[in-house]
């Protein structure tokens, strides 16, 4: 075997280098899809957020207009809301 010819180990030290290499780019370029993926998801969640805030303030505003409603309606005899007693007993 003469000098410039590489040994068996240095050939399997650079395919395997090479072999890790190609591995490490691949799992950079997944990595970058899945940050990608991650910051869609994120920023799907905030415009959720917004809908979510946006029901919640129609959801009360509803709901104190209803029990507004429902106090009027208690407070005045003759509408059928009115309850005389609950005594259930005779």
């Amino acid at each position: 075997m003469s000098q410039s010819e590489p040994s068996f180990f240095e050939r399997e030290r650079d395919r395997l280098s090479l072999d890790i290499t190609a591995c490490f780019e691949d799992l950079l370029s997944s990595s970058n899809v899945l940050n990608r993926k991650l910051e869609e998801v994120m920023g799907m969640t905030r415009e959720y957020e917004t809908i979510a805030s946006l029901w919640k303030s129609f959801h009360e505003l509803m709901r104190g207009q209803r029990d507004e409603v429902l106090e009027d309606r208690a407070t005045v005899p003759g509408t059928g809301a009115h309850i005389v007693s609950t005594n259930s007993k005779r």
